[in-house]
């Protein structure tokens, strides 16, 4: 292969490149989460032994939350960044936080103002990025929206995990440290939205 070729190759990585395959993958598995999940839920929150259809469940949970930084490690390492991939990765990620609360808020998890938040915020974000980027401007993007994301998942995992485990002290403490991890989530998540808010002010602004 020549090198002009390889440059080309480089500058124009295509549409399936590994990371895209990885999030694209995710975005079809989350409704086959939910499947599976509806499917295997018991009937009550926990029993006196441990369920293996919602440690599978929980499982399946943990590997869709962890390809998330997956994806974006191939796409760096390999330096297929891709405007594809910019655009369905966010999507993913919002697709397996809300299912998922949705998902628990139907088995008394957690509250429907858990939800409301994290909707709201995407909801201002995603209005923001496209007012801002109408204007030719890109906001560049906090580590709050990182933090947000991963302490959801987890708090979010642990309560998957809650609802295969038997009733004694480590379901007691794992439902305690996960509600209070969700909490902290819901506070990165308001905050993470305001701080997008702010840095998109002057912008908001320029016409009044």
């Amino acid at each position: 292969m020549s090198e002009n070729k390889r440059r080309d190759v480089a500058s124009n990585p295509g549409l399936w490149t590994p990371a895209n395959i990885v999030t694209t993958a995710r975005v079809v598995l989350v409704p086959f989460w939910l499947l599976v999940a509806e499917m295997l839920c018991p009937e009550g929150l926990a029993g006196s032994s441990a369920d293996a259809g919602m440690l599978a469940v929980f499982a399946f949970y943990a590997i869709l939350s962890l390809t998330d930084k997956l994806d974006g490690y191939l796409a760096r390492s390999r330096g297929e960044v891709t405007t594809f991939g910019k655009f369905l990765d966010p999507i993913a990620d919002k697709l397996v936080v809300i299912v998922s609360l949705c998902f628990l808020l139907e088995h008394g998890l957690t509250t429907s103002w858990v939800l409301l938040v994290v909707v709201a915020r995407e909801f201002l974000v995603s209005g923001l990025r496209m007012v801002v980027a109408s204007k030719g401007v890109v906001v560049a993007a906090s580590n709050l929206g990182k933090w947000k994301t991963a302490t959801t998942m987890v708090s979010i995992s642990g309560l998957l995990l809650c609802m295969a485990l038997p009733r004694g002290v480590l379901f007691t403490w794992l439902v305690i440290i996960s509600q209070l991890m969700l909490l902290a989530a819901v506070v990165l998540t308001a905050w993470s939205g305001i701080d997008y808010f702010i840095k998109s002010w002057k912008y908001l602004a320029e016409d009044c």
